[in-house]
């Protein structure tokens, strides 16, 4: 039987071995493997603590939030495992950089951190975009991505972690806005524009179950006949202070805040309810709705549309969903199975965007699309500048060939409704025909344009 001492001996060790793994373990955790620097977990409970020891002393604590400016046209152009040594050597030249006691962190992506006493906040701000702008060299390339800085402190801006990462993260906005590699301190002008988005928000969250988003539509034309034969479903906030709010005042911040499915649900089925008796008086012959890219990334969304349009009164071969080309590359598999299931079901399914870039024409042969929608940006010239009207014409004929629909939005010009009539486009819509109008309005213009006695007659 060995000696007691040897076993204690043994003991202590094994402890200190399974400590030493312990704290090993600990410090993987908290680490970005790679650049090596805090991560995004470490770094908020790092804050908290730095914040908590600053009110205990009086002392300030400033946040700088860091993101790369270029990032992701280098990363694509160069390769994700070039994008990864130029965040590496990004990290290595903050830490090489940082003064006594400061937290350097990756928080994600290309976004970095650093929590400072340095009470001249300026100066380290500005050697901070002095940093990120120096040259870099990967792969034998030189590169200078630069970056830009939002600044936020303790307590002057805040008083918890969470808000002065939020205040730093809008000035950070506002240099990226002002052109990058530069700096930006959270101010007075911020702190209003927080206020309202924090008021905006609560106001947003009241505003979906109270129907204040309601739909609005847009007439969709035929090119041959110019009879209305169809409209596009689109939503406006009618707020009680500041009246009718287009898309652009609250969708983003319905994004952020994952609101967006509520406000496209709710506006989907007004807009079905309301457009039902126009299919079924034959005013129209169909509903175009968008679709949240959010919503598309969710396996079951082809399904909930199919429940949540069986209890309006529209039938399925009147509805027609709007998907963006950009879906299709980031999941062809999943947009596979949602086109096939709505397809099934008689629901028109048309290509967004088309022609933005990558003018998916593979999609169109493999996948049962009826329709594609030329991007609005390509009409606005078509009929004026001849290589614009050439690549249109040679969308159109590509898409004809293939047996799809074509719908121009974005039409506000005859000389592009002539164009696009004698190029063999299908259908039109915009500006040139009628803008967006309330449901009330809608109505009343269908009735008297595509009575059977009546025709819109517009001169192209």
């Amino acid at each position: 039987m060995p000696p007691l001492s040897n076993s204690l001996a043994e003991l202590a060790a094994r402890v200190a071995e399974l400590e030493a793994e312990r704290a090993m373990t600990l410090r993987l955790a908290q680490t970005d493997s790679l650049t090596g620097l805090v991560n995004r977990g470490a770094f908020t409970s790092g804050l908290c603590e730095r914040l908590e020891a600053a009110r205990a002393s009086g002392t300030s604590v400033a946040l700088f939030v860091i993101d790369l400016d270029r990032f992701k046209s280098l990363n694509d152009s160069l390769g994700h495992h070039a994008g990864d040594l130029l965040l590496a050597e990004v990290g290595q030249r903050l830490r090489e950089d940082a003064e006594p006691g400061e937290l350097i962190a990756r928080l994600g992506g290309d976004e970095f951190a650093v929590v400072s006493d340095n009470p001249d906040m300026a100066l380290r701000a500005e050697r901070l975009v002095a940093i990120l702008g120096q040259q870099q060299t990967i792969y034998g390339r030189a590169l200078s991505p630069g970056g830009s800085v939002g600044v936020a402190m303790f307590p002057k801006d805040a008083q918890d972690a969470a808000d002065l990462q939020r205040f730093a993260d809008m000035a950070l906005y506002r240099a990226k806005a002002g052109g990058g590699r530069r700096w930006s301190l959270f101010d007075a002008e911020l702190r209003a524009e927080s206020e309202r988005r924090r008021t905006l928000e609560a106001e947003l969250r009241r505003a979906i179950p109270a129907g204040e988003i309601e739909p609005w539509f847009q007439p969709i034309v035929d090119a041959m006949t110019s009879r209305m034969v169809g409209v596009e479903v689109l939503a406006r906030w009618r707020h009680p202070e500041q009246g009718l709010l287009s898309p652009a005042a609250f969708v983003p911040m319905a994004e952020e805040l994952g609101l967006i499915r509520a406000i496209d649900e709710a506006v989907f089925e007004a807009a079905c309810a309301r457009a039902a008796p126009w299919v079924s008086e034959g005013l129209i012959d169909v509903v175009a709705c968008n679709v949240s890219p959010r919503d598309l990334l969710d396996p079951g969304f082809s399904r909930k549309l199919i429940g949540r349009l069986a209890r309006t009164a529209l039938p399925a071969t009147a509805l027609s969903v709007e998907i963006t080309e950009t879906f299709l590359l980031s999941d062809l598999g999943l947009a596979r199975r949602h086109i096939e299931r709505l397809a099934a079901k008689g629901v028109n399914v048309a290509l967004d965007d088309f022609g933005t870039g990558y003018s998916n024409l593979r999609a169109l042969m493999h996948l049962p699309i009826q329709t594609v929608k030329l991007d609005r940006s390509l009409i606005d010239d078509v009929g004026r500048d001849p290589r614009v009207s050439k690549l249109v014409a040679s969308l159109l004929h590509a898409a004809r060939a293939l047996g799809v629909r074509i719908t121009a939005e974005g039409v506000e010009h005859e000389a592009q409704a002539l164009f696009l009539r004698s190029a063999g486009c299908d259908r039109m819509q915009g500006y040139y025909f009628a803008r967006p109008m309330p449901a009330d309005d809608m109505e009343s213009l269908l009735r008297e344009m595509n009575a059977p006695e009546e025709r819109l007659a517009v001169a192209i």
